[in-house]
């Protein structure tokens, strides 16, 4: 098969991946895809929920294989109801690969052009920023500072060797600026992969005029 292209937006709880996702994903021939949007729409009645069910009820972490056959069952879903047509729409994945495993199990499915990591420098802002939104969602237990910081430190060990395996197409973006500024160094990172060769050459004036207009003057 065909590998999906795509764009990957790699960071931390907290650091904006789910915004910066839904923004490019609003802009035509991108699809974004959340891993944790897959993740809450399993259906459990279905083996593949059965099986992802049989793991958590146990309080087992999911091993990697199901996780991508689940992502892989879902892109599949989309393409076949037309929402993702992959011969001419990219995908803007957010949340996935996690963890270097995944990555590698993922290489005979993705053409990864570009990743964005989104780095917070400055914890205590992301440890307040993560509990706000806990308290906002009344997920009350995940609003508790220790809690954060297990989770941080977490993916922090999980996603150094990711960042290691995509390095020679990684840019790090700055997560505690505006919204508006993140999204114009992606947007802006993008056109400039265009101009190289890439998909998008038909759609610069599209993706440049969504930039321009979150940017403030």
């Amino acid at each position: 098969m065909n590998r999906y292209i795509c764009y990957l937006l790699i960071g931390s709880p907290g650091a904006g991946k789910g915004t910066q996702g839904k923004i490019l994903g609003t802009i035509p021939r991108f699809f974004h895809c959340a891993c944790g949007d897959v993740f809450r729409a399993l259906d459990l009645r279905t083996p593949l929920g059965r099986q992802f069910a049989e793991f958590s009820g146990k309080g087992l972490l999911v091993p990697d294989e199901l996780t991508i056959e689940l992502w892989q069952t879902t892109i599949e879903a989309q393409v076949y109801g037309k929402a993702f047509q992959p011969d001419i729409d990219t995908l803007i994945l957010d949340g996935i690969p996690r963890n270097l495993r995944q990555a590698q199990l993922m290489e005979g499915l993705i053409e990864v052009r570009h990743a964005f990591h989104l780095f917070c420098r400055d914890s205590e802002k992301l440890i307040q920023r993560l509990g706000n939104r806990a308290l906002h969602d009344n997920r009350l237990d995940d609003a508790n500072g220790t809690v954060i910081r297990r989770r941080l430190e977490t993916y922090e060990s999980e996603t150094a060797p990711v960042l290691e395996f995509y390095r020679d197409k990684l840019t790090t973006i700055d997560a505690t600026q505006a919204p508006v500024k993140v999204i114009n160094e992606i947007t802006s990172a993008i056109l400039s992969l265009g101009r190289a060769g890439a998909r998008y050459n038909g759609h610069e004036r599209t993706v440049q005029k969504r930039a321009e207009n979150l940017v403030p003057s």
